[in-house]
């Protein structure tokens, strides 16, 4: 460290007078000493003062000037040294140094500017304003096609220096998206896929670049999608294999991207993983298993990928994830009933596979989980039942599969997200009246029904529950339905869902009271009045906000409570007549005609 002293008192000399021998001797004992102990020596070179001198000595005719770079890379891998850096003044000359024509600069010149980049906010600043990264840019273009070693060496740091440059940082990333950065890299990807380094960097490059929305347009239109499929085919490593997937995961977020990977022939690459790794318990190939499987039906979001891959029902990949379902791997299980949900997105796909035996499959799985079962599997079996269940056509045959009957076996969740497909489920299967009665007089599905309509907490599930107790009196038009929700206190909650923000809720939440006051006002009567139905549809009508049909529902039912004296009391106390008379001038004819109609009821039975 004494030889390093005088090594620096030297060069602070030599700098000054410029003899290039004597310089080049002190430049290479500072080199030395950085290969030996970097840490301390950039310290002793901060102390010195000699980070100013530098920037004189970038020349581009001077032979030290790479050497000077070099140990600017150097010093500047020391997160403390790369703010000194920029203080010196370094910046402006690297920048200048990239128009060198010498390769040995070029290269030196690019480490030193990546490694001032590398998580710092001034380092990036100050490359940006000095033009740095857009000569970078069109370095790449110009020597992408080249493939002689040292040029690589060249291309990558240059994308490594990119890359610290606009790492996390969405403005400067974008900034090289708006300089075409995209279409190069992908370019440099497909003729330099035989060079392990550069390839690792562009695959960072796009990695960083694809979590910004702004880049997917641009990945769409280069061939992105074929390079990294040919170039997965190669890697045998669990960690090159895992650097594509970190690509490809934000990449198929893009629906057109989803079907160039899918043409590109990517899922036959995931089926064969998941085929090589399912009876693995490595945790890499479980990680492994979970990427791909979880890739697979991601690509399966796209509506035109997926129809790709349905082919009619008929399609190898649509039967190999079927017989994922049945496996006894619950990334698998996930994974399958995941895949029939997003296949099951069409009445076409849904009618095809309710008729080839899906939905046993599903309540099969289903079954295996009922006791201290998979979460997440339920969660996705119950989604793809309900997206199933749409088609009017498929809801009598997977009643009569006995639906109902295995979807009831999860009342006990204590899940949200499950109790949530539950609800969604169940609504969607009871159209047809016979269903919607057996279902509205189990008591027990009631009372569950009444106890989540107060979960707070969980606002769909909340609104699922109201919903399906609305269906469950609109479709069975029954007494019994309806005395069963009398009696586990659901009333108040069809009333307070009368005062949704959502149309469709406010307006099935009106015609379920309507049916109930035309059929059992009696044991309804106490639960409206203390609920204040009248108060909150006076307030409905009133309302120049409320749409035709709330307000058309809303005196709809006025005129059914009319048979309770008490309600109907309320009505006369609050000057109904006043509202409704005003609505007889209503733009809506259905509107208007309902409101002459509700006059006229209230005139005579006052």
């Amino acid at each position: 460290m004494d030889n390093l002293s005088d090594t620096l008192k030297k060069l602070k000399i030599t700098a000054v007078d410029r003899t290039e021998d004597c310089l080049e001797g002190c430049l290479d004992c500072l080199l030395q000493a950085l290969a030996q102990n970097n840490t301390e020596t950039s310290e002793k070179i901060q102390g010195s003062g000699i980070l100013q001198l530098f920037a004189n000595l970038l020349m581009p005719q001077s032979s030290c000037t790479a050497k000077v770079a070099n140990i600017i890379a150097e010093v500047a891998k020391n997160e403390f040294m790369r703010i000194p850096c920029v203080d010196a003044g370094l910046i402006s000359p690297l920048v200048q140094l990239l128009n060198s024509k010498d390769q040995e600069v070029l290269l030196q010149t690019g480490r030193a500017l990546g490694n001032i980049c590398y998580d710092s906010h001034e380092g990036r600043g100050a490359v940006g304003q000095a033009g740095g990264a857009q000569i970078v840019v069109a370095h790449l273009r110009s020597l992408c096609s080249r493939t002689d070693p040292a040029n690589e060496k060249l291309l990558t740091v240059f994308c490594g220096m990119l890359m610290n440059y606009s790492n996390e940082n969405d403005s400067l990333q974008a900034q090289l998206i708006n300089m075409g950065v995209i279409p190069t890299l992908v370019k440099l990807l497909g003729i330099h896929c035989h060079n392990a380094a550069l390839t690792e960097m562009c695959l960072v490059a796009f990695g960083n670049l694809a979590e910004l929305e702004s880049s997917k347009e641009q990945f769409a239109s280069t061939n992105i999608a074929e390079e990294l499929v040919k170039l997965f085919k190669k890697q045998i490593e669990h960690d090159k294999r895992e650097m594509i997937f970190e690509v490809l995961a934000p990449l198929a977020e893009n629906d057109a991207i989803k079907l160039q990977l899918v043409e590109a022939g990517l899922v036959e690459c995931l089926l064969e993983i998941v085929q090589q790794k399912v009876d693995s318990d490595k945790e890499d190939d479980i990680a492994e298993l979970k990427t791909a499987s979880d890739l697979m039906v991601l690509l399966l979001l796209g509506d035109e990928s997926m129809q790709k891959l349905f082919e009619g029902g008929k399609g190898s990949v649509f039967q190999r994830v079927l017989s994922w379902i049945p496996s006894n791997n619950h990334q698998l299980q996930l994974a399958g009933a995941l895949a029939i949900a997003n296949f099951a997105r069409n009445d076409g796909n849904c009618i095809h596979m309710v008729d080839n035996g899906i939905v046993e499959k599903l309540m099969d799985l289903l079954d295996r989980h009922v006791e201290d079962g998979n979460v997440t599997v339920q969660h996705a079996a119950l989604s793809a039942l309900r997206n199933l269940a749409i088609p009017v056509v498929n809801k009598a045959k997977m009643l009569s599969a006995g639906v109902t009957e295995t979807v009831l076996k999860f009342l006990k969740s204590e899940m949200p997200p499950v109790q949530f497909k539950l609800l969604g489920t169940l609504r969607m299967l009871i159209d047809a009246q016979e269903a919607a009665e057996q279902l509205g007089k189990n008591a027990k599905l009631v009372e569950r029904l009444v106890e989540w309509c107060e979960a707070k907490d969980h606002a769909g599930v909340m609104g699922e529950s109201n919903r399906l107790l609305s269906a469950l009196i609109r479709h069975s038009k029954s007494k019994d339905v309806i005395k069963t929700i009398v009696q586990s206190g659901g009333i108040k909650h069809l009333v307070t869902m009368a005062t949704s923000e959502h149309v469709i809720m406010q307006n099935e939440a009106l015609v379920a009271l309507a049916l109930i006051a035309a059929l059992e006002l009696g044991p309804a009567e106490k639960d409206l009045e203390s609920a204040k139905l009248v108060q909150i549809l006076h307030r409905l009508l009133a309302d120049e906000r409320s749409a035709p049909e709330i307000k058309y529902n809303s005196m709809v039912l006025i005129c059914a409570l009319m048979g309770s004296e008490s309600l109907y009391k309320e009505v006369q106390d609050l000057a109904f007549l006043d509202v409704v008379s005003k609505l007889r001038s209503h733009e809506n004819k259905s509107v208007a005609q309902q409101a002459s109609l509700t006059e006229q009821r209230l005139t005579v039975e006052s």
